[in-house]
């Protein structure tokens, strides 16, 4: 049985937009920019600050080991320098639900929590930090359970049991409810409030000015959420862009051509193949102990390739059953294309940096060629060039945007474009996505990324200058998870001095090298 299910992209457009009464009349009267945040009381002339990053941490069980809680204590140790979080997605395994809150996020987070010395009684829809928290949604944190599954949630501890496999992917008895508790705990869910208490709390938490516009204030220990899945604020002059690529990842339909029909039989081949190798793998994880310290290792690796596996099988059955009728959001998309022109027509805006899950380029074993990336990858630079076409030569030199942060793919890596033939050329891409779920090891055909641009001729956009994530096989294993520093410098455009913060594990063993910063932009 398949133990996930990705809702349609209308869907969860449409049950995002109920949770925050977006553009409802009655916001709309008092003025109300639902995508802008500000907080604390930053220093107008501040030209240097810093902030964290982690992405796909979301997991509480590893056999033995927590290598989220490892990632949250060296994020302790650069707290108090640092003036906020981003968290690139997949917040919560296996299906971001409600009851893994708990283990998967307040637990090893406890510290940036209001009353986080007693984190069992936080409720996961009642969170405030005293540290600021922004995140993006992942893929699973959208995720929910097949219908079937509601049946059998009762005896799937007693399976396992029986199995001896211990195979535990986070799963109970429900999903996210298309993005449910996501949103219950981290955005400012307005569909609870009726009327006349909408408007008081309207009058108390909107009281941030952004141009004309009022938005919400984000307010450390007291109010602690986000207006929207997407939304934008700014610090240092530096204008930060948080997406929900969730909702523009759906790949371009398969033509109804011959190129298109061989295309869909390959992909079903492939798809048979993928079952043929889970099958393998399940069988694998059933023959070993999870008490035995010699299979325990073993059943790690065994269950990080079964989830890649589910991963690969679900894109491709993205790509097959998409359709002519599929829902891009065009809205959200437009939003980032007026925001970066608006930006760029700023006088005390010197930078740009993007957030958001999916990663338009990367060199994980298995992203590079999924569909997904391949319209992500599009999509995004659909935008950039109408943004660059709009302010026309204000950019000179420079990228249309400084710095973009993803995850989804399990590793910490920084890429390069070059000259790609559009306007995400020339811009460092930081994936973030190795703070404490499996690691993923690089893919075998190197550090170079080629596209095709006419017929069979093929050119290389974009390298790979660092790549942290799983090497090496038995004993020489090595597991480096990862989270990131982040220094912004004065200067226009901006230097970002970025310092990996890894904690390895190597034959049962927790190890913190230090990591060389290394800088980009400028």
């Amino acid at each position: 049985m398949q133990l996930r299910s990705d809702p349609s992209t209308a869907t969860k457009i449409r049950r995002m937009k109920q949770r925050v009464r977006w553009q409802e009349p009655a916001i709309a009267r008092h003025n109300i920019d639902q995508t802008r945040l500000v907080f604390g009381e930053a220093d107008p002339d501040e030209s240097e600050f810093s902030f964290l990053a982690i992405g796909d941490s979301g997991t509480g069980y590893h056999r033995g080991h927590r290598p989220q809680r490892q990632i949250a204590e060296l994020l302790l140790k650069h707290r108090p320098d640092c003036q906020f979080l981003l968290h690139t997605g997949d917040v919560v395994y296996q299906v971001g639900s409600s009851e893994y809150y708990y283990p998967n996020f307040i637990k090893p987070y406890r510290e940036f929590l209001v009353g986080g010395d007693n984190p069992k009684a936080i409720a996961y829809d009642r969170m405030t930090f005293d540290f600021p928290i922004l995140p993006v949604p992942g893929n699973h944190d959208y995720y929910d359970l097949p219908f079937l599954y509601q049946f059998v949630a009762p005896f799937v501890g007693t399976i396992r049991h029986l199995l001896r496999s211990q195979v535990d992917f986070d799963i109970g008895r429900h999903g996210s409810f298309q993005g449910q508790a996501y949103a219950r705990a981290f955005l400012d869910c307005l569909e609870l409030y009726r009327d006349a208490e909408l408007r008081e709390h309207l009058d108390r938490h909107y009281r941030g000015k952004v141009g004309n516009s009022r938005c919400l204030r984000y307010e450390i220990g007291l109010f602690t959420r986000l207006p929207n899945r997407y939304y934008q604020f700014r610090r240092g002059g530096i204008d930060f862009f948080a997406l929900d690529s969730n909702t523009f990842n759906d790949p371009v339909p398969l033509p109804n051509t011959p190129e298109g029909r061989a295309r869909r039989r390959e992909l079903i081949d492939r798809l048979n193949q993928v079952e043929r190798e889970k099958q393998q793998f399940t069988e694998a994880i059933a023959r070993l102990n999870p008490d035995s310290p010699e299979d325990r290792d073993h059943l790690d690796d065994l269950n990080a390739k079964l989830e890649q596996i589910d991963e690969i099988k679900l894109d491709i059955e993205k790509n097959l059953h998409v359709n002519s009728k599929s829902v891009i959001d065009f809205e959200q998309l437009g939003w980032l294309e007026r925001g970066l022109i608006e930006s760029w027509n700023t006088s005390q805006v010197r930078g740009r940096v993007l957030y958001f899950h999916h990663p338009p380029y990367v060199t994980e074993a298995t992203k590079w060629n999924q569909a997904q990336t391949l319209a992500v990858r599009h999509r995004l630079r659909a935008v950039l060039n109408a943004v660059a076409e709009a302010i026309g030569d204000r950019n000179g030199s420079r990228p249309v945007v400084d710095l973009v942060l993803n995850g989804h793919a399990h590793c910490l890596e920084h890429l390069y474009t070059r000259d790609t033939g559009s306007a995400d050329s020339h811009i460092h891409w930081i994936v973030c996505g190795g703070s404490g779920y499996s690691l993923r090891r690089q893919r075998p055909e190197g550090p170079e990324l080629e596209e095709a641009i006419a017929g069979n001729e093929r050119r290389v956009v974009a390298e790979s200058r660092r790549f942290v994530g799983r090497s090496g096989h038995g004993k020489h294993k090595r597991r480096p998870y990862s989270g990131l520093r982040i220094d912004v410098q004065s200067g226009c455009p901006p230097k970002f001095l970025i310092y990996p913060l890894v904690a390895e594990r190597i034959r049962g063993e927790w190890h913190f090298p230090e990591s060389e910063p290394f800088v980009v932009g400028g």
